[in-house]
């Protein structure tokens, strides 16, 4: 598990400043993976508990930017984040509960997909979401 020390050097080593609502932010992205922003919101302030919504949409924005964490959305769902960066890997939604797993690449280096007709650009990420149920939800005859 990654300490206090360990964001303060993540953030020293993406160039941000090392501030409370950062350490605290990067800390709830690790512990609580593929969150939404409330779910994050409500992390944070379990252990500071005056930080604004906005203070953390603005530290979640320099934290993607900086590429420490990454913003998803698969279809249908509201944006999520995570630690896990510059891998490409992918993502598996549950039908039901919308529980998401990471997916490693299905095959060779990222961006793991070559397209049919890549129309010029240089592609250099491919993004899949695999859709199902999970386990919980098919044991349960969830549909």
């Amino acid at each position: 598990m990654a300490t206090t020390l360990d964001f303060q050097q993540m953030l020293r080593g993406a160039a941000l400043r090392v501030t409370r609502p950062r350490v605290a932010v990067l800390s709830a992205v690790l512990a609580h993976p593929h969150a939404d922003t409330d779910s994050i919101i409500r992390a944070v302030r379990r252990h500071l508990p005056d930080v604004s919504h906005q203070a953390v949409y603005d530290v979640l924005r320099a934290l993607t930017a900086a590429g420490l964490v990454r913003r998803i959305q698969p279809p249908g769902s509201v944006a999520r984040y995570e630690s896990r960066v510059g891998d490409n890997h992918h993502h598996i939604v549950c039908r039901s509960c919308g529980r998401i797993a990471d997916v490693d690449c299905a095959v060779g280096e990222a961006p793991c997909l070559t397209a049919s007709d890549d129309h010029g650009f240089s592609i250099d990420e491919a993004e899949v979401v695999y859709r199902g149920r999970c386990p919980d939800c098919s044991t349960a005859g969830i549909s």
